[in-house]
This record gives C-alpha cells, sequence and structure tokens, in this order.
C-alpha cells in the first residue's frame, strides 16, 4: 500500500483514501492543503484497487502504521472508511471523521447477479465499475475521471462486503459526512448505522472534496477532525 505525507505540522492525521483515489488528484489535494493549512502532518493512504485479502491488504498496512504513533486523528473516505471503521480502538487516536464511508453497497450492486460473480475466486478487474464526473462530483477533475477505474475484480467485491458484515459497532464519538442520495454508496445504510447526532448532509456526489458544495463544509469537516462528534 502507498503512503505519501505531507506538511510537517506538529499534529498527525491519517488519511485513507477511497477506492481509485490518489494523493495527486485534484480534490484530494484540495483537501490536504487544507488540513495541512490547519496544521497537519498528513499521512495519505493509496488502496490498491485489485486485492484478494481485506485484512491483510487493506487493514494490517494502516493498522500496523498508526500502532507506532503516540497521538493521531483519523479521517477517511469510502473504502477507506471500511478501513478506518476496522481499525483498533486505542488511546492514541483523538479523532475518527467519515467522509462518505462504504458501510453498504449502493441499490445498484444489491442483485443476484453481482452476488454470484463476487464469489468468484477472480482477482483480475473484470466487472464494470466506471463513474461519471456527476456521480463522483460536479467538481471532479478530467484527470481524476480518466484515471478513475473503469472495472473491479470479484475479489474486491467478496472482500468488501465481508468487510461491511462483520463492521465494529459504531462509535458515537465519530462524525460522518455523506450524500444521502450518493450514487455510488449506500446512503441509507449510513443513516440506519449512524446517529442523526453525528452526521451532517451534503449534496452533489459521492466525494465531498469534489463537491460543487465543499467549500460550505470544509470548516465542520475541520472542526470534527480536531474536536470529534462534538463539534457538530
Amino acid at each position: 500500500m502507498r503512503r505519501v505525507d505531507y506538511g510537517d505540522g506538529d499534529d498527525r492525521l491519517v488519511l485513507v483514501l477511497g477506492w481509485g483515489n490518489r494523493p495527486e488528484h485534484d480534490g484530494v489535494q484540495w483537501l490536504i492543503d487544507h488540513l495541512t493549512d490547519a496544521g497537519y502532518r498528513v499521512s495519505a493512504f493509496e488502496l490498491p484497487r485489485t486485492i484478494t485479502d481485506f485484512e491483510r491488504e487493506y487493514l494490517a498496512p494502516v493498522q500496523s502504521f498508526v500502532d507506532d504513533l503516540d497521538e493521531y486523528r483519523l479521517l477517511s473516505h469510502s473504502t477507506g472508511g471500511l478501513v478506518a471503521r476496522h481499525l483498533d480502538a486505542d488511546d492514541a487516536r483523538r479523532t475518527r471523521t467519515y467522509l462518505s464511508p462504504w458501510l453498504g453497497f449502493h441499490g445498484d450492486l444489491q442483485n443476484p447477479l453481482v452476488s454470484l460473480l463476487r464469489k468468484l475466486p477472480v482477482s483480475t478487474p473484470v466487472l464494470p465499475a466506471s463513474a461519471t464526473r456527476d456521480e463522483l462530483g460536479s467538481l471532479a477533475s478530467d484527470a481524476w475521471v480518466a484515471d478513475s477505474p473503469d472495472y473491479a475484480a470479484p475479489t474486491f467485491l467478496r472482500e468488501a462486503k465481508h468487510a461491511q458484515e462483520s463492521l465494529p459497532p459504531f462509535d458515537t464519538r465519530d462524525a460522518v459526512f455523506y450524500n444521502p442520495d450518493d450514487p455510488i454508496v449506500s446512503g441509507a445504510t449510513i443513516e440506519s448505522q449512524v446517529p442523526e447526532a453525528n452526521r451532517v448532509a451534503f449534496t452533489d456526489g459521492h466525494e465531498l472534496f469534489n463537491s460543487s458544495t465543499r467549500d460550505d463544509h470544509i470548516e465542520t469537516v475541520l472542526a470534527t477532525v480536531r474536536d470529534g462528534a462534538s463539534a457538530l
């Protein structure tokens, strides 16, 4: 798993990105710039696009990294939120904030064909999974839209489903930003798991950092990164 560090602040922030995101993408850089300007030293994790084992390939590298930190804050997006939810609780983590966490499959993926295909032991990306700018967020750059994955491996969907089915209980100290009408992950699942007092709704796509409403929410995101759900 690739990690890129930014900033030289005293406060450590671990950012676990979503499937397909790269730290260099424009929208992600916009978010990282706000975090470093706020005084954080950011360690951004880029998830592999194809895996066969969630714990070994997604969870373990992040867990190993945070285990060596005396204190940190945790911010995650989409599939990164699935990883963040599974990280062991410890006294070193000060806050945990989620952006559009992938806690459940979108309705488009909840059908018998996908259920059958994700059971295949195939780690080659063969299942259509492309996303449009409208789905990602209207500020998504041409470079990100072109670089976003076109196909997903059955093993990736299998491992994601297993991770969703074994989620630890939601921690009411955490904050969640989400689009109730998210076109990529299940907004209804987020609402069923996260108390209303812990969530903030936004509009325009899956990615808050590429949403046309991002400027309306960034200060609240920074506040929850700093203080957790008590900032809402």
